[in-house]
């Protein structure tokens, strides 16, 4: 079965629009594991525009399940991973400036460097490295030492709706690659109620979705337990 990995980062932009605890993040995050969800994933950035260093840090000693957090492998992230000692980290390729996660690693280009921080951080939990789904970056990123990769879907979300068997196709084939390479297979971005069980269905190595932005807007509606249990039910 598919783990459900549910990033909070949203619920801590609504609290931190007002100041205050309210909503409360890490109360959040323990509903969501006492609503199904198998992990939590946070991804502090630099300006802590939502998720904080000092939430990370405040959430390890409360999760029973899988902490992932994701980030850009900067001197001051891998402090904080060295010192929460989470489940696995998920090293992301975002610049300061940009909005969302629009991208994954050059694992070509970056190696030597992928390299020194995966050997680094590997001493501490599993590392995963989001790549797009491409044959050699997956490959790159076993030459880099990454325990897993999380295949970036934002091309298989625009194109679900266009055609699905195409959108797919790059994901069966990375899915692949990187069963061949001995790596575990993760996926997130713009995973929705509407693509999710197709995604999961033709990718059947798949071990973990990281779902956020989409989850929490069909919180708004269907509330967050009834949220959970409707992504699990797609996968």
């Amino acid at each position: 079965m598919t783990r459900l990995s549910v990033n909070i980062n949203k619920v801590a932009t609504i609290r931190n629009a007002r100041g205050g605890n309210n909503p409360d993040v890490l109360k959040v995050a323990l509903d969501c594991e006492r609503f199904g969800a198998e992990g939590i994933t946070v991804h502090p950035r630099p300006d802590e525009r939502h998720i904080r260093y000092s939430d990370v840090r405040n959430l390890k000693p409360l999760l029973t399940t899988e902490f992932n957090i994701e980030g850009y492998p900067s001197e001051d992230f891998i402090r904080l991973v060295e010192q929460v000692k989470p489940t696995q980290v998920t090293l992301v390729p975002d610049a300061h400036n940009v909005l969302t996660s629009n991208a994954g690693w050059n694992t070509v280009i970056y190696e030597d460097i992928l390299k020194d921080i995966v050997s680094r951080l590997k001493q501490i939990c599993r590392v995963s490295i989001f790549v797009d789904p491409e044959q050699e970056m997956i490959a790159g990123a076993k030459r880099c030492g990454a325990d897993r990769v999380e295949l970036y879907t934002e091309s298989y979300a625009t194109g679900y709706l266009i055609d699905r068997e195409k959108a797919i196709e790059p994901f069966i084939k990375a899915s692949k690659e990187a069963e061949y390479q001995g790596l575990g297979l993760n996926a997130g971005h713009d995973l929705d109620l509407v693509n999710l069980e197709y995604f999961q269905q033709n990718i059947p190595s798949l071990l973990e979705v990281s779902i956020g932005h989409a989850l929490i807007c069909d919180a708004l509606y269907y509330g967050l337990e009834n949220s959970i249990q409707l992504y699990k039910r797609c996968l």
